[in-house]
């Protein structure tokens, strides 16, 4: 990705990047603005498809910006991606796990080679600004190298079990992990790259073949990812790629009857439905869901304070506060309560916004307009219910009237009664609460249908005590570079407890790519 070797971009480390980043950079932002308005087809079968209907893929920066053309693919559609997969299915999982991760690999390598590409177009298309849209890229290629990695430490996950003990024969037990078929990847706008790389790396690593389905709000994104995999070389039909509406196109994959397994990433509702829909075939099904969080974070009296103020308001309003990793409540034990929220107001106040390509913006635009007036909705019910610390109003000066810009927002004295603690907003919105101990802050943070990520500053037995009692899957403790955001593949595995996630393991970890395999023994018994 860059000359400076010394450099390996991550969320934690992409604070102090080296120029040449920034440079590269600008030199692909230049060359993909060239190509701004062009239609985009979808890939099916190997194919480049198109249908009658299309939509506009527009800027959340600058509305009046037509990003691209996308097709807006039905039921039709619909049947004929899961045809192709299906079909490819017996060649690709009986093609040799060797041979299948060296492809997916080269397709890594290549998300290397365009991640400059990759990381411009998703700031015009998410809002992410520089570092996070370069980070994102960065983390699909690793998300599909820690599953290929996976799969080679575990040798195909082929395995020689014990030997029946019969008297005149040899009784052979072999375990072996074996692809379900076709992978629905159902993926969302906020990390478009690696939230549709990663579970596609590893349904494709472990054999499976896949339909992969965008965000409407972020089809380029996602079909330069395709374009990463088509040119490493996987076969016709092991991957498609499908765009169009949730409701449409993706009630339809969803319903499919040959859909034999699928990851989604987006919200509770629509999640919990998916899930209740899939239920509805002949057999049970394996449901990879990622819903979101109501992420705490909570500072006690023996905090650093310095690393609580970075951490907090690096992980409450990175990406607009639109991550599901968020951290969207804050509990501030009494002794330290005034002295960081005063820290808090004065280093949010601090924070660039603007157009996320700009080197020196941190916040870009929220995706929509219906995010941003969810945004315009809640700060008027939280002006009424609690009191607004700093930010609460939609920008609207200069270039920003032409985008979904709103100001990084921190309200206290509001009562714990208050659904706001406990409803994702998926904004640039946190919440301040007083609490008198740890204990009062654990039963607070815990008290939600949510446990994605979570955070804590304090003394180390206080660290001990958080991390046996939160209620979570990805848990950080003194940690400046993201309270509660940052995960990375191979360090961090992703992935919530409860209303957070279905599987119990998480992306990026030991256990991933296994969920996307069903076990298989085989016993075969000789004449000794």
């Amino acid at each position: 990705m860059t000359e400076s070797s010394a450099f390996k971009l991550t969320y934690a480390t992409m604070f102090n990047p080296p120029e040449e980043l920034h440079t590269r950079f600008e030199d692909a932002l230049k060359s993909i603005k060239a190509h701004l308005g062009e239609e985009h087809t979808m890939f099916i079968d190997g194919k480049e498809v198109s249908v009658n209907e299309k939509f506009e893929d527009r800027s959340p920066v600058d509305t009046d910006v037509v990003l691209g053309v996308f097709q807006k693919g039905g039921a039709e559609i619909a049947a004929k991606a899961i045809e192709s997969a299906k079909k490819a299915f017996p060649a690709w999982s009986h093609t040799p796990w060797e041979t299948r991760i060296e492809l997916l690999r080269k397709a890594a390598d290549l998300i290397d080679e365009r991640i400059y590409q990759i990381g411009a177009v998703m700031a015009m298309e998410v809002g992410k600004n520089r570092m996070e849209a370069l980070g994102d890229a960065a983390e699909t290629a690793d998300l599909i190298r820690y599953a290929c990695a996976q799969v080679e430490a575990n040798k195909g996950f082929v395995c020689e079990m014990g030997h029946d003990p019969l008297v005149g024969f040899q009784s052979d037990n072999t375990s072996v992990l074996r692809a379900y078929g076709v992978w629905l990847v159902i993926s969302p706008f906020n990390f478009p790259c690696a939230l549709t790389g990663g579970p596609v790396g590893a349904a494709l690593a472990a054999g499976n073949t896949v339909v992969m389905k965008p965000a409407t709000d972020t089809p380029w994104t996602v079909r330069l990812l395709a374009e990463c995999l088509r040119d490493a070389g996987l076969p016709a039909g092991v991957f498609n790629y499908v765009t169009g509406g949730g409701a449409t196109l993706g009630q339809a994959l969803i319903d499919h009857p040959d859909v034999a397994g699928v990851t989604f990433t987006g919200s509770y509702s629509v999640g919990m439905k998916l899930y209740r829909d899939f239920a509805a075939g002949t057999w049970v099904r394996p449901a990879i869901l990622e819903m979101g969080g109501k992420n705490p974070v909570i500072v006690t009296r023996h905090a650093d304070l310095d690393a609580a103020t970075v951490g907090i308001v690096r992980s409450a309003f990175g990406l607009q506060g639109q991550k599901c990793s968020a951290a969207s409540r804050i509990f501030i034990e009494e002794p330290v309560y005034d002295e960081l929220v005063a820290r808090l107001v004065e280093a949010t106040g601090k924070l660039t916004i603007g157009d996320p390509t700009d080197r020196k913006v941190t916040l870009g635009p929220v995706v929509n307009r219906n995010s941003y007036n969810d945004y315009q909705n809640y700060i008027d019910d939280l002006k009424h219910s609690g009191k607004v610390l700093t930010g609460g109003k939609v920008l609207t000066d200069g270039k920003m009237s032409k985008g979904f810009f709103c100001a990084p927002t921190l309200v206290d004295n509001l009562p714990y009664s208050h659904k706001l603690w406990k409803h994702e907003m998926f904004l640039p919105i946190s919440t301040i609460g007083r609490v008198k101990n740890l204990e009062e802050a654990l039963t607070l943070a815990n008290d939600v249908a949510y446990g994605l990520t979570s955070g804590i500053y304090g003394n180390e037995e206080e660290v001990a005590t958080f991390f046996d009692r939160i209620e979570a899957g990805v848990n950080y403790a003194n940690r400046p570079q993201g309270a509660t955001t940052g995960a990375w593949p191979g360090f961090q595995p992703f992935g919530g407890w409860k209303g957070s996630g279905s599987t119990g393991k998480n992306g990026g970890g030991l256990y991933y790519v296994q969920l996307y395999m069903h076990e298989q023994i085989r016993t075969h018994v000789r004449k000794a």
